[in-house]
């Protein structure tokens, strides 16, 4: 079934949120949260994890969105165990590329908006400087060809759809949360070892799944909030800054040691060490630096400082302020 949205749907503010039990899933929940408390009358926002929707499940996916009718569509989920992925191709593709266009047909038939993230792993890393959203992709491994053909699969449907949908794909970076992470790694090796060796010869931006959030919905929703039109495309969303891994774990093991926590490591006994001297399944990007200029146009013209604020926060600052929080709640 294609066509506008019925005039119920149309009515209410519908919002669906794939991907529920990870990390950016769990953001939205807390941010779309703060953001409806006060509205007299709320959006209509369903979560939907693994357990209500296998999205390798095509009809059921088609089935989800004629039954919600959502105005906007949040793909927060993802296939991304990078390593495994070089083994479960046929899966990293179900979920990163043939589920992200049932979604997107939906949005573009519909009306509706679609909001998908994509990952600093469509490129290879070999660029001097930070990568724009138009330039060559070139992925190394199945995961991030996956990522790219999800991208190039979303932007084809809209742009053969003449309905009034719209979409963004926010590529993004080193992502932490509510969930597994490197930054909660290091610091369980931390407690565990006394010396560390950590990756410093591959370059990105640490991004907070809260933060990531915070900037995708700033995007899609005014004050009220209504639905904002914007152009549709690819926007990259990093914080701030760059840093390599072993800066991260430098700075994640400080961070602990002043919140008090007792660890055996060191950022002096941190040893920082090159990617080829700890080989992996799948090869990733040593330069993962994107230029947030195009981010930064929008929010700009939208004349509200507080938006540019945010996307100019420091990844420093945010990992700071996510390690004392573990620190605080008895997590590390």
């Amino acid at each position: 079934m294609t066509g506008s949205l019925s005039s119920t749907a149309k009515e209410r503010m519908n919002i669906l949120v794939f991907g529920k039990d990870g990390q950016l899933g769990k953001a939205f929940q807390e941010e779309l949260s703060k953001l409806t408390t006060a509205l007299l009358v709320k959006p209509t926002i369903q979560y939907v994890g693994r357990s209500e929707c296998d999205l390798a499940d095509r009809e059921l996916l088609s089935q989800l969105l004629n039954q919600v009718e959502p105005r906007l569509i949040i793909n927060a989920s993802a296939y991304t165990a990078v390593d495994k992925a070089e083994t479960e191709s046929n899966l990293a593709f179900a979920i990163n590329v043939r589920a992200p266009e049932v979604m997107a047909q939906y949005a573009a038939d519909h009306g509706a908006t679609f909001l998908h993230y994509s990952t600093d792993y469509v490129f290879d890393g070999e660029k001097y400087g930070y990568y724009l959203e138009d330039d060559i992709r070139n992925p190394l491994g199945i995961y991030g060809k996956s990522k790219a053909a999800g991208e190039d699969v979303i932007a084809r449907i809209f742009a053969s759809n003449n309905g009034s949908g719209q979409y963004a794909i926010f590529r993004t970076s080193w992502v932490y949360g509510d969930g597994g992470n490197l930054i909660q790694t290091i610091l369980r090796l931390a407690k565990e070892r006394e010396e560390l060796k950590i990756i410093n010869d591959q370059f990105g931006v640490p991004t907070s799944a809260n933060w990531l959030a915070q900037v995708s919905l700033n995007l899609v929703l005014d004050e009220h909030p209504h639905l904002r039109k914007f152009t549709s495309g690819i926007y990259h969303a990093v914080p701030a800054g760059e840093t390599t891994w072993y800066g991260l774990a430098c700075l994640a093991v400080q961070v602990a040691l002043d919140a008090g926590v007792t660890l055996k490591a060191h950022p002096s006994t941190i040893k920082p060490i090159l990617a080829v001297e700890y080989p992996l399944p799948a090869p990733r990007p040593i330069n993962s630096r994107m230029s947030t200029d195009k981010l930064h146009l929008v929010f700009a013209g939208l004349g509200d400082m507080s938006k540019l604020e945010q996307l100019n926060q420091p990844w420093d600052k945010a990992v700071q302020s996510y390690v004392a929080s573990l620190a605080k709640d008895g997590l590390i």
